[in-house]
């Protein structure tokens, strides 16, 4: 069974690199060109004056040409991970995955390069040769020494960051692990004694980074294939070695490891026995990263040592120490101030990045891609998961701010929270479009109901809310209930400290909120015992009371159930005094940017006067964005070509506008591809009243609305902020099952900003 299992694995992970062609990369074009224009200005004539720009001055590369943010992983196949000398040609499929990693984790372009060629000065020559293509190197799985000497001629001759990963990124990594793990267990750089196995590339520069993070060298005992590394030995030495050289009799690392409080291996499996661990110094710091099997199992360490934090480069454990957290990052931050170097006050800037990060509260992002991890500081989790987003923008921007202040940037940023704010746009989508919410959020601080508190996502948005907003979140469940799915969450809010909530098994309020929904029900068919069960089971209900009352300024309920379920007991409590539901707006964030698409929800058939009114609170709703209303009257009638009843809906809702006179543009009634595109509308109907594309669709029936919305979102990969429920005063939203913990922190930031702050 277990041997059919592995075939199967090896024949999916064949297949995934073969179909559905071959590899894991492909060129794309960035620019346009469907036509002979197009053709004249990438290339000739047009290319010429990008080249005598660059020409003129070197630098213009980087405005010109792709060259800014262009990578090259280089290696000559000697040293694959895991796999040994395998050559060149062999170790490609390992560069494309590191290719891969640099584009999806920091959107940076990647060229891998295979070079057979074995003799480090030769290769180094050959690396040197690729500056005018690239902004930095990426050098790979070389074997040590010669991955120190090419390494270290590149960096000599190059004026572009020359980065040896499996050296530095793995240092790095490690310095964070280290930097918490001495946080938990209590100790410091400067008084820990640590032993290391393994005397290859990472080895030395984990040990070269623990230095600089304050590890005294008297203290750092190094041990390899041929035992002790001592003063006096000539087997298998380097200079890096020789570094560490202790003037000691001992020889083994059975002789040495006695009260070591930091392992650091980087060897083979089998290496660090239980009985070695149990003469560690007491709550030992065992990092047993040699792949695939570590240097000890972290099961068989703790059978010793109980109270050990233990890290490994396996994902199928806690803290795996992977490079992916490093590199991309600082890389990213590198290429954006054009730097010429990779040093160490950026080094430290990356580890002290990543560190901080993991001490902080989970992203709900990261939680939903390890689900069912434990994902909260601690022994268990001493670095933060690769999938958690905030990773780009908070070590990026560490190291650009690095690279400044030590005079490696050619090219320094104006604004560092600027770019933060771009690169977490970057992974963030909605962060960019949300901006003006934020800011005009920050100007009120309004109390959010939240009908669904007991949900997580519910749970971490409150915790983002107190984080990023002067919101004060109000929760609606069982206290037991919230303050347990908190502490599993890893959030370190807890009901009545950090936030108001209200019990509906056990409130004081319970009798006020009873009486005033029957008071508003009771000639709707509500007793008052059915108004007593509903405040005690019905927490839509209870959250629309509370706003009604003045105890709430917004509700924000749907996490599940259906959306009229919902609406219904809004309607039946807030839609007074001039507010109803008008319909539901949702943003599709595209990568061309938003669009507006309604109503969704509310009306499943609108009469032409409920389509103006939907026109209007769209464009009303869409400048909360900083953006110009364009309004869009969508039928498969297009201008009159057909007597269809969305058609003749859309005309007669044409008609209404135009006696408002509203103050934005609109037209239809028309396709969605007249919409969005100005030349298909300008041949169809020439003159149109829309200048540009549309960024408001609104439909004649819901089951349209819905359908575009929903392909958006799977189809085109839209990421919805929504919907928002347009007519009540802001004081009501209603959401989907499947909005994400990002998306209620966006609602809730609508929710906490007063519709009449954009008049």
């Amino acid at each position: 069974m277990e041997e059919r299992r592995q075939d199967n694995a090896r024949q999916a992970a064949l297949d995934y690199h073969e179909f559905p062609r071959p590899g894991k990369l492909e060129i794309r074009a960035t620019k346009p060109m469907a036509n002979g224009r197009d053709l004249s200005r990438a290339y000739s004539p047009g290319v010429a004056e990008a080249c005598l720009e660059i020409k003129a001055d070197p630098a213009n590369a980087s405005r010109y040409t792709a060259r800014g943010n262009l990578v090259a992983v280089v290696t000559n196949g000697t040293a694959v991970l895991g796999l040994g000398n395998i050559g060149a040609a062999a170790s490609k499929p390992v560069m494309e995955g590191k290719a891969v990693l640099f584009k999806k984790f920091a959107n940076i372009d990647c060229f891998d390069i295979e070079l057979d060629e074995s003799d480090p000065e030769r290769l180094a020559d050959i690396v040197c040769a690729l500056e005018p293509t690239f902004g930095a190197i990426n050098l790979e799985d070389i074997k040590a020494p010669d991955c120190f000497i090419v390494e270290k001629l590149c960096r000599e001759r190059m004026n572009i960051p020359v980065f040896h990963d499996d050296q530095h990124g793995t240092a790095i990594v490690v310095g964070a692990a280290a930097t918490n793990a001495l946080r938990i267990a209590g100790k410091s750089f400067e008084e820990i004694k640590i032993v290391s196995t393994g005397g290859g590339a990472a080895g030395i520069a984990c040990l070269d980074m623990l230095l600089k993070l304050g590890v005294k060298r008297e203290n750092v005992w190094l041990c390899d294939l041929h035992g002790l590394v001592h003063q006096g030995r000539e087997i298998d030495m380097n200079p890096q070695k020789a570094a560490y050289a202790q003037a000691t009799e001992k020889r083994t690392l059975a002789e040495v490891v006695d009260g070591a409080d930091l392992f650091l291996g980087l060897s083979g499996p089998g290496v660090l026995s239980p009985d070695l661990v149990r003469r560690m110094a007491p709550r030992p710091i065992i990092f047993a990263l040699a792949n695939p099997n570590p240097e000890i199992q972290p099961d068989d360490a703790r059978a010793v040592a109980p109270d050990a934090i233990i890290a490994t480069g396996r994902s199928d454990f806690p803290n795996q120490v992977n490079n992916v957290l490093c590199f991309p990052f600082i890389f990213r931050g590198a290429l954006d101030v054009g730097a010429t170097t990779i040093n160490d006050e950026m080094k430290i800037a990356c580890i002290e990045g990543i560190a901080a990060l993991a001490r902080a509260t989970t992203a709900a992002e990261a939680a939903a891609a390890y689900r069912g991890e434990t994902l909260t500081f601690g022994p268990d989790y001493l670095i933060p998961k690769p999938f958690d987003p905030r990773l780009i923008g908070i070590v990026s921007s560490a190291v650009a701010k690095a690279a400044m202040e030590s005079g490696v940037a050619t090219r320094p940023l104006e604004d560092l929270d600027a770019y933060k704010r771009k690169l977490d746009s970057s992974v963030f989508r909605s962060a960019m479009i949300m901006r003006p919410v934020f800011e005009a959020a920050a100007t009120a601080e309004r109390r959010i109901a939240f009908a669904e508190g007991e949900d997580e996502r519910v749970l971490r948005a409150a915790n983002a809310m107190l984080e990023e907003t002067t919101d004060i979140p109000i929760l609606i469940g069982r206290p037991e209930v919230i303050a347990m799915r908190a502490e599993r969450a890893g959030l370190p809010i807890r009901p009545e400290r950090d936030f108001e909530i209200v019990n509906p098994e056990n409130d004081p309020r319970y009798r006020d909120y009873w009486e005033t929904y029957h008071t508003i029900m009771a000639r709707r068919g509500v007793s008052p015992d059915i108004a007593r069960a509903i405040m005690r089971t019905n927490t839509t209900a209870i959250g629309a009371v509370m706003v009604q009352r003045g105890e709430a300024d917004s509700l924000i309920c749907g996490t599940f159930g259906q959306f009229s379920w919902h609406l219904r007991y809004i309607r039946e409590i807030l839609a007074s005094g001039g507010l109803r539901p008008q319909g539901a707006l949702s943003m599709i964030i595209l990568e061309d940017g938003p669009l507006f698409i309604a109503d969704t929800q509310v009306h499943q058939d609108p009469t032409p006067e409920q389509i103006r009114d939907i026109a209007i609170g769209a464009a009303r709703h869409v400048r909360r964005f900083g953006l110009t209303p364009k309004v869009a009257l969508c039928s498969h009638s297009q201008f009159g070509n057909l007597d269809s009843a969305s058609g003749r809906k859309m005309r007669d809702a044409m008609q209404l506008l135009d006696s408002r006179e509203p103050d934005f543009m609109y037209d239809g009634e028309m396709h969605v591809d007249s919409a969005l595109d100005p030349a298909i509308r300008e041949r169809i109907f020439p003159g149109a009243r829309l200048d540009g594309a549309a960024n408001i669709l609104i439909f004649a029936n819901a089951d349209a609305a819905s359908a575009v919305r929903n392909a958006l979102k799977m189809k085109a990969g839209g990421l919805e902020v929504g919907p928002i429920l347009m007519g009540m005063g802001n004081r009501a939203h209603i959401v989907t099952p499947s909005i994400t913990t990002r998306g209620l922190l966006n609602m809730s930031v609508l929710a906490g900003t007063p519709v009449a702050h954009y008049g």
